[in-house]
């Protein structure tokens, strides 16, 4: 088994990616828009209420990325071994509720942790009528067992966590059957939803996508922050630390200054599962 490491710096064939205003609707609910509260985030969850305009969660871009834009080869080994280390993106443009893009993506980098590999990979969504671009987005796959090759150190993380009391602690229950609703967003890997491909992973039972970890707590951070306004987002980082099992309770610990957040996402045991977070945002 074997890292290609040629592939870094290589730009993929570009891609194209058109959505609609079920897409962003079936997302918003697979990162569990109105779960606690149907009629809080009708914003997200409906095309067609009163007095209410549908907007795009913003993680919805990373996900059109990632699903619909075209892979690196990466190398040979077993896709099972593949986890999410890290995820990013910088708004430029918010997205339209119905419209299309153009995906490019480039490997950056490939870093040896000892007990595996670090892939770093960079995509744009660019408008593909318009030409403007809507969004940079930053992932880093951690492969399991495909360290050791000598390769260059990760550069350092972001997000330290203030030494003060947090300004806002934010909840939300993952539903048991979470995964198997957010994955009708694209992410048909069967980690999330195959008992038998789980365990092959190392795991006793199908675990929660970590994007979907990650569009709950953006979602939280937005309705506490942002009063529910996405369009007042400009970015976001975390680094994934442990996987969550669905039936989980999250917690987002949150600390502001101006425009600009710092958080961690703990279990129901209290481990942090998104770590070194940082949510930019406009404040009014």
């Amino acid at each position: 088994m074997v890292m290609n490491r040629a592939v870094v710096g290589a730009n993929q064939e570009p891609a194209l990616s058109r959505w609609d205003h079920r897409d962003a609707i079936i997302y918003a609910l697979g990162v569990g828009a109105g779960q606690q509260d149907p009629l809080a985030e009708l914003q997200f969850t409906t095309e067609n209420s009163s007095a209410v305009i549908q907007q795009v969660l913003p993680a919805f871009g990373v996900v059109v990325g990632m699903t619909h834009g075209n892979r690196p080869d990466l190398g040979d080994f077993p896709r099972s071994q593949v986890l999410h280390g890290d995820q990013g993106f910088v708004v430029h443009k918010p997205l339209p509720v119905e419209g299309s893009a153009r995906i490019s993506s480039v490997v950056t980098g490939m870093y040896d942790k000892g007990s595996g590999a670090l892939v770093t990979i960079e995509t744009t969504l660019t408008d593909a009528d318009a030409g403007d671009l809507f969004m940079t987005s930053t992932t880093g796959l951690f492969v399991r067992g495909e360290g050791g090759f000598g390769g260059d150190k990760q550069p350092g993380s972001q997000g330290k966590i203030p030494l003060r009391r947090p300004d806002h602690e934010l909840t939300a229950t993952v539903r048991e059957d979470q995964a198997l609703l957010y994955r009708l967003s694209g992410d048909r890997n069967p980690l999330h939803s195959d008992p038998e491909y789980a365990r092959q992973g190392g795991f006793e039972r199908p675990i929660l996508h970590g994007m979907c970890t990650y569009g709950i707590t953006s979602r939280l951070l937005i309705n506490a922050l942002c009063e529910g306004d996405a369009t007042r987002v400009s970015g976001m980082y975390g680094l994934f630390s442990k996987p969550v099992m669905p039936g989980e309770a999250l917690t987002v610990t949150v600390w502001t200054d101006g425009g600009r957040a710092i958080f961690q996402t703990r279990d129901s045991s209290g481990d942090v599962v998104l770590d070194r977070g940082t949510f930019d945002y406009r404040a009014r």
